[in-house]
């Protein structure tokens, strides 16, 4: 396994995480009506809870995420009990949850609000058995808390022990940059990661997103690098809707089909070429984008899951990233197509500037 800082901090976490969205504890126990999805994406058991953390330990693996939505709360209850049942020591993991989504009836059991965050936080420590979250992070965006407030509470938790870092997920650009600035300005706690969508079937974040988060050293954490399944090998434009996938029954997150066919013509060879599965290429082409801290992977089975472990050993030739970045480059736009009209120049100084003598001679 490898290990990279937790955006701009000293915490080492695996490169890959797992993902507890698939796992619920006692999947016998009945949802609400608002909670009808997880009954065909959580329903893993407590015993298969405990066989995929052991497995994903044991392999190096050293970062967990969740959140107080997946499957009502018992997704985090399930993921606590897997440590004492594993004997796995609290300070030998890095463990992530998240707060926003709806938990309960009343008007204030959702958002950012400090209300909601200081009433999550304890009900989210409780369930996951510790006194400390690593990784506390905004789930979605709160279009009417301001982010002073959010920014504000979150800060009295890491003052206060009960969380060490914050993190955002599912924010604009302009958001993100706003809630740095404001944190710079008050000195007070600042997101160290984004938790986003990113795939080769997705790649919308490198416009706006990606260039931020370089220049503000601020992590990226991947959800769904198989674009929902749809890079894993059971899907092609002869069979779009495999049995068994999560993704034939819900159809997420949002992709181009057709870009992705073609996509996938050119991930199939490479990954007979290797030897391994589609799902493993297209987690390789992630781990090769330096903006990426992490890659959160989740599975229903052991098998799954030691596949897609398998991709920190997978390094793919420059020739073979070329292909997979052209076949996967996003259509220009403004500004995008712009910047490097504009910007020749500046890259390289040597470069006579029109209209002068130097210029002429050439």
């Amino acid at each position: 396994m490898e290990y990279k800082t937790l955006g701009n901090t000293g915490l080492l976490v695996s490169r890959l995480c797992f993902g507890t969205m698939t796992i619920a504890g006692d999947n016998e126990t009945a949802l609400s009506e608002n909670g009808a999805i997880w009954k065909s994406i959580g329903n893993v058991g407590q015993a298969g809870s405990d066989e995929l953390v052991k497995t994903s330990f044991n392999a190096g693996i050293n970062f967990f995420d969740t959140a107080d939505v997946y499957s009502e709360g018992r997704s985090e209850a399930a993921l606590g009990q897997s440590f004492k049942n594993l004997s796995i020591a609290r300070k030998d993991v890095v463990i992530a949850t998240k707060v926003y989504g709806r938990v309960g009836p009343g008007r204030n059991d959702v958002g950012a609000s400090r209300g909601h965050i200081m009433d999550a936080v304890d009900a989210s420590l409780k369930r996951l058995q510790t006194d400390h979250i690593d990784l506390y992070q905004i789930h979605g965006n709160d279009i009417i808390t301001p982010i002073e407030e959010t920014l504000n509470a979150l800060d009295t938790l890491v003052r206060s022990g009960k969380v060490r870092y914050i993190g955002v997920s599912n924010w604009q650009t302009w958001k993100i940059a706003k809630a740095l600035a404001i944190s710079e300005f008050r000195n007070i706690a600042r997101f160290e990661t984004l938790q986003a969508y990113y795939s080769i079937a997705g790649r919308d974040l490198e416009r706006e997103i990606v260039p931020l988060l370089e220049a503000e050293r601020t992590g990226l954490l991947v959800w769904s690098p198989l674009a929902g399944g749809l890079l894993s090998g059971k899907f092609s434009r002869e069979n779009q809707k495999p049995e068994n996938s999560r993704r034939s029954e819900f159809d997420f997150p949002i992709v181009d089909k057709e870009r992705t066919w073609k996509i996938l013509d050119v991930i199939v060879p490479i990954a007979k070429a290797h030897n391994c599965s589609a799902a493993r290429v297209s987690l390789a082409w992630l781990l090769a984008k330096p903006v990426v801290t992490s890659i959160i992977v989740g599975a229903k089975r052991p098998d799954q899951l030691t596949d897609n472990i398998a991709a920190v050993d997978l390094k793919l030739s420059p020739e073979e990233l070329k292909q997979l970045d052209e076949v996967s480059a996003l259509p220009s736009e403004y500004p995008g197509w712009m910047l490097p009209f504009q910007g020749a120049n500046r890259l390289n100084p040597n470069i006579p500037r029109p209209g002068t003598l130097a210029a002429e001679k050439r």
